[in-house]
């Protein structure tokens, strides 16, 4: 008589639970693009939800601490004008996607079949990819030292690409056979994680290596659904999360190096369809009641935490289930990353909790339209007497633009001290 052999993980029973409703944020108007997006991002400190606009673009921040509640004596407004616009694209743009260990490097991909990849802080384009793609890009995805980007594209060609030779170095055509998008993401062994449809419009998981993408490590037919599968891989854990677009459930499996490699573990289900999922980072979760993931799901009018939890008896710091993790610190700056260094992500230890920092700003270096260098070649003679003139005039515009500018910067400051001043008077007479 053959026994049935069970699997040792620790991941074996995580199970999924949805917040208490006094712990949803609600009234909130999705976005009804459709695009096979999150729509949602989140942080340890705010959420940020794409919300329905005339025209697109506009999103909504919620603080996590203080759910609809306004911070004390912080002066809150819509916020209309921009630390820093990137124009570059000439259709919209669908996909965001900051470096995971450079400082201010942004790609962004859209409908128009181009990457480009941005230095925030400056507003200048990095590097432009425009002609690795013949059609819509559907995703994009950063290895964990920002090196490789995978990406899929609507021509069914999965493309691994190195973006600062700009060039394609593995590639496989139809990684899944059907013609709905398809998803891509590194897993930590450097392996890729894909989601697609068969010819037969059955959902499909697939884990390939990129050295050899002939015959994939894995491939699994699912269910047969129209919902697009949205992976969200922890890499700690290596379990990878899907969430389908219209589904009312989140399947999680563990990548290993055992076969099958990509091992079945659960499913949370619940009532309502989800229009997006954001997924928290591992330093914003409760270590101390063994939380190893946390979702906020998307419904119509409202986001819902949904918490994933390994059931654990003792108190104590769980070093198993929390290795030291990426922290919000860059490892690189810009200019190192495009000359060409790598490096890994700077880990931090949850044993004591993740508290975040009270304020980080982002400084935005934006260059002086006249603080440009002559073109070079024959150019037109010019008088001494003419030069001096010039030089004269660029030292006072120079000087002007200096002043203007720490006028505004005192002008917000004193407008700040007077809201702050006002809400005290208010506070006073409740």
């Amino acid at each position: 008589m053959s026994r049935r052999v069970v699997r040792q993980s620790k991941f074996r029973h995580v199970f999924g639970q949805a917040a208490k409703a006094d712990q949803s944020y609600e009234d909130i108007r999705v976005s009804k693009v459709t695009w096979d997006s999150s729509f949602c991002a989140v942080n340890p400190k705010f959420l940020a939800i794409i919300v329905e606009a005339g025209g697109g673009g506009a999103f909504i921040v919620l603080p996590l601490a203080k759910v609809w509640q306004i911070p004390d004596y912080t002066p809150v407004r819509n916020i209309t004008e921009p630390i820093i616009t990137l124009e570059g694209h000439s259709k919209r743009v669908g996909i965001l996607s900051w470096h995971p260990t450079a400082r201010n490097v942004l790609l962004s991909a859209g409908g128009d079949n181009v990457i480009i990849i941005w230095n925030v802080g400056t507003g200048e384009v990095l590097l432009s990819l425009d002609d690795l793609h013949p059609d819509v890009i559907h995703s994009v995805c950063w290895n964990s030292n920002g090196s490789l980007l995978a990406t899929t594209c609507k021509d069914k060609t999965l493309r691994i690409i190195d973006p600062r030779k700009g060039q394609v170095v593995a590639e496989r055509f139809a990684a899944h056979e059907g013609m709905r998008p398809m998803r891509a993401v590194f897993t930590r062994q450097g392996h890729i994680f894909t989601t697609g449809f068969t010819r037969m419009s059955q959902r499909e998981l697939g884990l390939w290596d990129p050295n050899n993408f002939e015959e994939p490590v894995a491939l699994q037919e699912m269910d047969t659904s129209n919902g697009v599968l949205l992976p969200f891989y922890d890499p700690d854990s290596s379990i990878v999360y899907l969430c389908g677009k219209g589904d009312s459930s989140i399947r999680y499996f563990e990548i290993t190096d055992e076969p099958p490699f990509v091992h079945y573990l659960n499913t949370f289900s619940s009532k309502e369809p989800q229009r997006g999922m954001g997924f928290m980072p591992k330093r914003g979760l409760e270590v101390s009641k063994c939380e190893i993931a946390r979702f906020y799901k998307l419904h119509e009018r409202k986001c819902e935490p949904i918490v994933m939890t390994v059931p654990r008896k003792s108190d104590l710091f769980q070093d198993d289930l929390y290795p030291d993790t990426p922290g919000p610190e860059p490892a690189l700056e810009a200019d190192e990353w495009l000359s060409g260094q790598d490096a890994e992500p700077v880990l931090i230890s949850l044993r004591d909790g993740y508290v975040p920092p009270k304020h980080r700003e982002l400084r935005v270096t934006k260059r002086n339209i006249l603080d440009v260098r002559p073109p070079s070649g024959p150019r037109r003679s010019q008088s001494a007497s003419d030069a001096s003139l010039s030089q004269h005039t660029l030292e006072t515009l120079l000087e002007e633009i200096k002043a203007l500018r720490e006028q505004v910067q005192a002008q917000e400051q004193r407008i700040t001290a007077l809201e702050n001043m006002l809400c005290e008077l208010v506070d006073g007479t409740d």
